[in-house]
């Protein structure tokens, strides 16, 4: 399985980021990874 380039505490944060309010587009971005990304994230950590 590969491995992920970002740790929990690292995708945790982006999660805070766009629950405050920060636009997912913006989050996504920043980080350098895709929206789909972002929703499986969200998906499988909460949110």
């Amino acid at each position: 399985m590969k491995k992920s380039r970002f740790t929990e505490e690292q995708i945790s944060g982006f999660l805070k980021q766009a629950e405050l309010g920060m636009a997912i587009k913006k989050v996504c971005r920043q980080g350098g990874f895709s929206e789909a990304t972002f929703y499986k994230w969200r998906s499988r950590y909460g949110g």
